[in-house]
């Protein structure tokens, strides 16, 4: 049995997995978020820490195991959030900064775009850990050497190993703008741009290795995989060749296409990363699409539970020219813009609920959509996770935009299913990545409509609406 710890940006799920790659436990603890300002979003690190402890519980609970039962320990995680905190006693120095949160815009502005393009695959914006972790330092008067940064699975692994381990995989890594993405290592021309002392900095190390040892629940326990979620989803969904892509409906959407050993520069809009069986991946990254349903549940009230979206989507045959650019913290892929914001259009005296749904689900695909459409080469089909995965309406109308099939994963939770076979492979379940492909199970697939011949009409109205978000 493996315990996947997968904690996200809204709450942790953990899983006990079997050598078949088949969930036997589950485990869910919601997360707060704190919003101190408008474009600010922030977790407290203690929190965080807690739904990991309750989750990893009600999941060991839930398959009728032991935690001495447990062969390893994998973790995925919500990449760029940006914690910082005392090493003699773990303390935290202030909460967590959240990979959505906007607050150093300006500053990112100021920076070598180039420069980081070049040496880290990512572009200028406040999305990455270096900015928040400068704006983290300049709060504080303790020494480097008495603090310890990490994102989110090196404060998870300092946690479970008591502070005897303080690291980071390359995935996440990848994502701080402090890494070269050619020598696989700490950039001191980066640090010296961001003021970051490399006595802060958690060691590498790679995604699939034994790393320290957890005391869990009485027991120890090797943690022996660590990669960012969205590299854990694309290892999750065996998109271990180049060219495979895959697509994670979250509170966020990502879309990932495996890139192989070697570098080549991304396409504008995109980003460059480690993905986590050595190579790399392109990335593209939508800031809110499942955030879009959720302020719709908890903003406006329209809906009770996420889930009602797709009946309440069907209930009109259109959007009734309604558009729903779901900028919530800005635009991200592949437009790159922080300052972009919400806009919905089109809305008449005929508008309804209904309307409004459907054009936030539409506007998740769309997104999708623009970020293929960026990438060098045609996808001849986007495998698909997340909780967004389950609507039926969302997934065939992303088909029918994209024009190739979309094949939903059998297991929703894909992302935790990659962190358990990262750490399976490190201890020997899995010989090689080829065993581990052919333990995978697909789910349904979602081909394209015959006559997508309204496509490209409603394509050229969306961009027209995207236009207006950015001049908002």
């Amino acid at each position: 049995m493996i315990l996947a710890i997968d904690q996200g940006t809204t709450g942790t799920t953990c899983l006990v997995v079997d050598e078949e790659l088949r969930v036997r436990g589950r485990g869910y603890r919601e997360l707060r978020q704190y919003f101190p300002r408008p474009g600010w979003v922030e977790h407290d690190p203690e929190e965080i820490w807690a739904t990991v402890v309750e989750a990893a519980a009600a999941a060991v609970h839930d398959a009728g195991v032991r935690a001495a039962d447990l062969r390893a320990i994998g973790i995925t995680n919500q990449r760029e959030t940006t914690l910082l905190w005392q090493r003699a006693t773990g303390r935290p120095v202030n909460r967590a900064i959240v990979w959505q949160d906007r607050r150093t815009a300006a500053r990112c502005r100021e920076l070598p775009a180039d420069l980081i393009r070049s040496r880290t695959g990512l572009v200028s914006d406040p999305y990455f850990s270096a900015t928040k972790l400068e704006w983290l330092l300049a709060r504080t008067d303790a020494r480097p050497g008495e603090l310890a940064f990490g994102t989110v699975d090196s404060w998870l692994v300092w946690k479970l190993t008591d502070g005897r381990v303080h690291a980071t995989d390359l995935t996440n890594a990848s994502r701080t703008m402090l890494f070269d993405l050619e020598s696989l290592a700490w950039d001191d021309g980066l640090l010296e741009l961001f003021g970051v002392d490399r006595a802060l900095l958690p060691r590498l190390v790679r995604s699939s290795e034994v790393v320290g040892e957890a005391k869990l629940f009485g027991a120890t326990v090797p943690i022996a995989g660590i990669a960012g979620d969205q590299q854990a989803a694309l290892f999750g969904h065996g998109c271990h060749e180049r060219g495979e892509a895959k697509a994670t409906y979250g509170t966020g959407s990502f879309v990932l296409v495996n890139a192989g050993a070697a570098r080549e520069p991304p396409a504008p809009g995109l980003l460059e990363t480690v993905e986590a069986s050595g190579g790399y991946a392109f990335e593209g990254a939508i800031l809110s699409s499942g955030a879009a349903i959720q302020w719709l549940r908890a903003g406006l009230g329209i809906l009770h539970e996420p889930a009602e979206s797709e009946a309440l989507a069907r209930q009109v045959e259109s959007t009734g020219g309604v558009y729903f650019v779901p900028a919530l913290t800005g635009l991200g892929s592949p437009h790159w813009n922080p300052d972009a914001r919400g806009l919905v259009t089109g809305i008449t005296r005929g508008t309804s609920a209904a309307h409004v749904v459907r054009a936030a689900l539409e506007g998740i695909a769309f997104q999708v959509a623009d970020v293929l459409d960026a990438f060098p080469a045609s996808v001849g089909v986007v495998r698909a996770d997340g909780g967004a995965s389950a609507n039926g309406f969302l997934m065939q109308f992303q088909a029918d935009l994209l024009g190739c099939p979309v094949e939903v994963a059998a297991e929703r939770e894909t992302t935790g299913l990659g962190a358990a076979a990262l750490a399976g492979l490190a201890i020997g379940i899995w010989p090689n990545l080829e065993e581990i492909r052919s333990t995978i199970r697909r789910g349904a697939t979602y081909e394209p409509s015959p006559d997508r011949d309204w496509v490209a009409g409603r394509r050229a109205e969306w961009q027209v609406a995207v236009r207006r978000a950015v001049l908002t």
